[in-house]
């Protein structure tokens, strides 16, 4: 009863504050077409994603986790006139859907998707001296959060806005018996902004047409 309800608050959102999109419903059809993994955040998920790159005011965003470009989409959107995406994937298959899809949604122009192991990525990005993120969005491979987290940070400055996403694993977070990977990723990564200096942050729980989950929002503050 409680995930008809979910589906069903969800569509209601979906239909009343977001509408149809056919660029978008192309990108999750591609994607299916391809054999991908249907894990992409939802249409509200994705807005408010947009939303939150709108209110940091972000030029630059660093996304962890391309999957077939979906949130990539939501995100770029919000970039201002010169803004830019990079996205890391490890998978070439899927990083080929995901510049298929944001070609198809008019944002090749100001999108980039990089193929290689995510924490490989991210310490090439920083030896080679990029410039920093002002927004940042990680949603790959759970085990490895607190890699990205920490290699996100050295490509931040004060007031970079770090978003993590299924963080709450429909409550399997607060099991600590170390035989759940994922949940053991999630806890390493609490601690880690938990001690971090330059890192404040909360998480939300959410529910809806993905279950039981929820992300974590950190601010870079030094």
């Amino acid at each position: 009863m409680a995930q008809e309800t979910w589906d069903a608050v969800d569509d209601y959102f979906e239909g009343a504050l977001i509408g149809p999109d056919p660029v978008l419903a192309e990108a999750l059809e591609r994607s299916d077409k391809a054999g991908l993994p249907q894990i992409a955040v939802t249409a509200s998920q994705g807005k408010l994603l947009h939303l939150m790159v709108k209110m940091a005011g972000a030029r630059r965003i660093l996304e962890v986790g391309t999957l077939g470009g979906y949130s990539a989409i939501w995100l770029a959107r919000g970039l201002p006139e010169g803004g830019s995406l990079l996205s890391l994937e490890v998978e070439p298959k899927h990083a080929e859907v995901a510049r298929t899809n944001l070609e198809a949604a008019g944002l090749a122009d100001k999108t980039q998707v990089r193929v290689g192991r995510g924490v490989d990525s991210l310490a090439a990005l920083a030896e080679e001296g990029a410039e920093p993120f002002d927004f940042v969005f990680i949603d790959a491979d759970k085990p490895s959060n607190a890699q990205y987290v920490a290699g996100a940070l050295l490509l931040s400055h004060p007031g970079t806005v770090i978003v993590i996403d299924n963080v709450v694993r429909e409550g399997k977070v607060i099991e600590t018996d170390g035989s759940n990977a994922a949940v053991e990723g999630v806890r390493k990564v609490v601690d880690l902004i938990a001690r971090e200096p330059r890192l404040t942050g909360t998480s939300i729980q959410t529910v809806g047409a993905k279950g039981y989950d929820g992300f974590i929002v950190a601010l870079v503050t030094g």
